[in-house]
């Protein structure tokens, strides 16, 4: 398996985060610094990858691609600080380091995930392209991170908490929490790279697989791996009592889901005129991966 782009693009977006977050006036300096936090501390930068991955398959200069990139990053680091709030999961650890509100506390970190989600829809609306495609990505990703998509799916997952759901139910959850925005990200990288309607609809048969993908194999790592690896609590779904695919079907046959999802993805993948093998190394990875 070979993704030798990977580091190069996870310190692209990290450079281009950093240098946007400091063109930002300051006001209040406690609140700039819960959004660096949140949103530079880590991370395996998986959208972003997907961003600049399908955007440069399809020729598009890195260049125009790194607003789309940003803007996905900053609205999952965004869901990712209120995901933790007592509210919500009450994570004391991400990404190996205290939760943005333990760092700081509860008010800061509601407000840095708010300045966050519309930091993203700042950096497309001033992203290097024409006024039309900076709407169809404004739309794609309120559409993706809201109530119809990442917002959506964790009200789905909240109310399924302490409650026996089916695995089509547990796929609906997921299809919108893990898997709408992983398909913004993709899309986001046709969108720029001017995909025809063939390339869009394969892209996104191949969202569609490693968003849920993705998912699974959180699921599984919830199981069988260990906190200093995963850098959050191992086994708080089982403590939270969530709806989970090895609790539904059981660790093996979760483990043959994730490979099913992953063998549907590189099948999209094969009906691209396209060497998509970057894209195929990154689906392997997602059921291979530790954290």
């Amino acid at each position: 398996m070979d993704l030798t782009q990977l580091p190069h693009y996870q310190q692209r977006i990290n450079d281009f985060l950093s240098q946007q977050l400091s063109n930002i006036p300051v006001n209040d300096q406690r609140l700039h610094q819960a959004m660096e936090y949140g949103l530079l501390l880590g991370g395996k930068r998986v959208r972003p990858f997907l961003v600049y991955a399908v955007g440069e398959m399809l020729s598009a200069p890195l260049s125009q691609l790194d607003h789309g990139a940003g803007s996905v990053e900053a609205i999952h680091a965004y869901s990712l600080i209120h995901d933790d709030l007592p509210a919500m999961d009450n994570d004391d650890l991400r990404r190996g380091q205290p939760t943005c509100h333990i760092q700081f506390d509860h008010a800061t970190a509601i407000l840095a995930g708010d300045a966050l989600q519309t930091f993203a829809f700042e950096l497309l609306a001033d992203a290097p392209l024409p006024a039309t495609d900076k709407i169809k990505l404004i739309q794609l990703l309120a559409r993706s991170s809201g109530y119809q998509g990442m917002c959506g799916g964790q009200a789905l997952d909240i109310a399924a908490t302490d409650n026996q759901v089916d695995l089509a139910h547990l796929q609906q959850i997921h299809h919108y929490k893990t898997g709408a925005l992983i398909h913004a990200a993709v899309e986001i990288g046709a969108i720029i790279g001017q995909a025809n309607d063939l390339e869009l609809k394969l892209l996104r048969q191949f969202s569609a697989a490693i968003g849920l993908a993705f998912q699974v194999q959180d699921d599984i790592l919830d199981v069988i791996g260990d906190t200093k690896t995963l850098g959050k609590p191992q086994g708080s779904d089982i403590e939270l009592n969530k709806s989970t695919y090895p609790a539904l079907l059981g660790l093996k046959q979760a483990q043959s889901k994730a490979q099913q999802l992953i063998d549907d993805a590189l099948h999209a993948l094969d009906a691209l005129p396209y060497n998509s093998q970057q894209l195929k190394d990154f689906s392997r990875y997602i059921i291979t991966r530790n954290r």
